[in-house]
């Protein structure tokens, strides 16, 4: 009587052994994961925790003892250079006069060209769609000595207002694009209790389709905010004069007028990366909210 229950022992004493196994297999895949993606983000932190250790030290320390030395000295002193000397002031105020009104009227075109193809049968609304798109694909290389020339037969050439529209029409067709597919992924049916209650066109767009958009243009925030703010191509075509520069081609300046003093380039670069990072950080939950949300449609 005791033969028959061999098999059904063996079978228990392989079946801790089989998950133990797998448990080693999924341990080791976790802990390569974590140690892959621990060196890339080191790899990846390491430039610039480099940059804001220079931006720390003197010359004298960095002359001395070379640049990737370990620091003897940390001083202030290279970003009150920078921001005064060094001219950084000023090409801030130029970027964030080109940036935010630039971002703000873009959007806000975007959004109403998004609404009206996403909610309404209008003629040729592919076909406009796909122009809007075509246009973002064109190398900008290509268009450098037009945007030149006709910024300055309409007497805008060297003035912050050219580079804000030239912002503008570079940006709200890839903008639109975006927009129209999270609007049209919002049930009809809201739009259509929206007008048996009486509402008209603005006020399904400012009260309805607008605030459920929300995490999309939270998005589109932060990246139109970082490509505008970090835009060197546009600035050096329409832009002539040093105290109209923004802050990306003042970096270009600040480097020629110092020469070899890495710690005041670092620190006009700190300074640089700084309106981004804070951005960014602003708008952390609603940049991550606003992609799962094109992920999952």
């Amino acid at each position: 009587m005791s033969a028959p229950s061999a098999p059904s022992t063996a079978s228990a004493s392989s079946t801790p052994s089989a998950s133990a196994t797998a448990l080693r297999r999924r341990r080791a895949a976790t802990a390569g994961f974590h140690l892959g993606a621990g060196t890339l983000a080191v790899l990846w932190l390491l430039p610039i925790a480099l940059v804001l250790v220079t931006s720390l030290r003197t010359f004298d320390d960095i002359a001395a003892h070379g640049l990737g030395s370990r620091p003897h000295s940390f001083t202030l002193g290279n970003f009150g250079q920078a921001w005064n000397d060094g001219g950084q002031q000023r090409a801030l105020i130029n970027s964030l006069l080109v940036t935010v009104p630039a971002v703000l009227v873009t959007l806000a075109l975007a959004a109403m060209a998004a609404f009206g193809l996403s909610r309404y049968d209008m003629p040729f609304r592919r076909s406009l769609l796909l122009l809007m798109l075509g246009g973002n694909l064109l190398p900008p290389q290509i268009l450098l000595i037009p945007v030149s020339k006709l910024s300055e037969l309409l007497g805008i050439y060297d003035t912050l207002p050219a580079l804000v529209g030239v912002q503008i029409g570079f940006g709200v067709g890839f903008y639109v694009f975006v927009l129209h597919g999270f609007m049209r992924s919002i049930p009809p049916e809201i739009q259509q209790a929206a007008v048996v209650d009486g509402a008209g066109p603005w006020q399904i767009f400012w009260r309805i389709i607008l605030p459920l958009t929300r995490p999309a243009l939270a998005a589109l925030s932060a990246l139109s905010f970082t490509w505008i703010f970090n835009d060197l191509l546009w600035a050096i075509t329409v832009l002539r004069s040093d105290t109209k520069m923004p802050i990306t081609a003042a970096l270009i300046g600040l480097q020629g007028q110092y020469v070899s003093m890495w710690n005041v380039i670092a620190a006009g670069s700190v300074i640089a990366a700084a309106p981004t990072v804070i951005v960014f950080l602003r708008f952390q939950k609603h940049f991550v909210a606003g992609l799962n949300l094109g992920a999952v449609k």
